[in-house]
């Protein structure tokens, strides 16, 4: 099966050797999100905006797959402080709407550039 790398600028550039998502068939893997701003590639600070940065990074490249964050049918969250994830549930809220995906969330010693959340999702197109 032939894969399909997707790119947008409306989320950040790929800080290492990964692709801001690989699409193969149906089936599109993001890959991690942190609260990098795209446009000056510096995160955002503090828990709320960076949960807000997370979700719009990974809706941006879900839009560039073609798709939505309504396709997403896996998410898995990485905090550092298992005590924001009332927070997060409060900004999914946001951004998705019943049925929801199937959820992890992880609590991590820490995560790149600092970050105090990280997000992935599995995203089935069609």
């Amino acid at each position: 099966m032939a894969k399909t790398i997707i790119a947008t600028d409306k989320a950040p550039a790929a800080i290492g050797t990964y692709s801001q998502a690989v699409k193969a068939g149906d089936t599109v893997y993001l890959s991690g999100q942190i609260g990098l701003d795209p446009a000056s590639m510096q995160m955002v600070e503090g828990i709320d905006a960076q949960i807000v940065r997370v979700f719009d990074n990974l809706k941006a490249v879900a839009e560039a797959a073609g798709g939505s964050l309504a396709d997403t049918v896996k998410l898995n969250v990485y905090l550092t402080d298992l005590g924001n994830f009332a927070k997060v549930n409060e900004v999914m809220a946001q951004y998705f709407s019943q049925p929801y995906p199937a959820r992890a969330a992880v609590g991590v010693a820490s995560l790149p550039r600092g970050a105090l959340v990280e997000a992935d999702a599995v995203l089935v197109l069609g």
